[in-house]
């Protein structure tokens, strides 16, 4: 469920609109059709082992995505996404930020690590001093990863990938981790 998970953190987290069909957060292994029933619904003794940890890391991508201007408003407008690492075949790690170009409100840094390799180290370039604090990570237990996390880093004022200031980051394996400014006071 690994592979899955990165997939919706990946999806959810993108510009443009979210579409997600017909049970998919249930993680059923079978296409859904329109002449049967969903196999299992949340709580039923016949749903897969993983399947819950899916629906939970669904859930808690909405709430962070309702609650980080960043990643809703201007979804639209190029301003609210910039590539910062898109070339690093190397490793397969893919960074970017959202942004919120309507009224200013904290950018959303998001790496996601295409591998079942962690990755130490691994820095990426932030607009922001200061630290920053994970809001989001497809890796924690409650989700059946491996817990791989960062917690919150500090920014180096050493500039990388187009901005003034890095971070390092531990990134988890297969996952999708998001973070946000500290002295961010919104909805995370």
């Amino acid at each position: 469920h690994a592979n899955l998970r990165l997939l919706y953190g990946w999806q959810w987290l993108q510009p443009g609109k979210k579409l997600l069909f017909m049970g998919c957060e249930f993680a059923v292994a079978h296409e859904w059709s329109h002449e049967d029933d969903i196999p299992f619904l949340p709580g039923d003794a016949r749903r897969p082992a993983g399947a819950s940890h899916v629906s939970a890391w669904v859930a808690e991508i909405n709430r962070v995505y309702r609650a980080e201007p960043a990643l809703h408003r201007g979804d639209c407008d190029p301003g609210g996404f910039v590539w910062l690492v898109g070339d690093d075949a190397d490793n397969s790690v893919c960074a970017y930020l959202r942004t919120d170009p309507t009224d200013g409100a904290p950018p959303v840094l998001v790496v996601a690590n295409f591998t079942p390799v962690v990755r130490d180290d691994y820095e990426v370039g932030v607009p922001i001093a200061g630290t920053w604090r994970e809001i989001l990570n497809g890796d924690e237990l409650r989700f059946g990863g491996s817990d791989v996390r960062n917690g919150g880093v500090t920014a180096r004022a050493e500039p990388a990938h187009g901005q003034p200031h890095r971070v390092s980051l531990r990134l988890p394996p297969l996952a999708v981790i998001a973070l946000i400014p500290d002295d961010h006071t919104g909805g995370s």
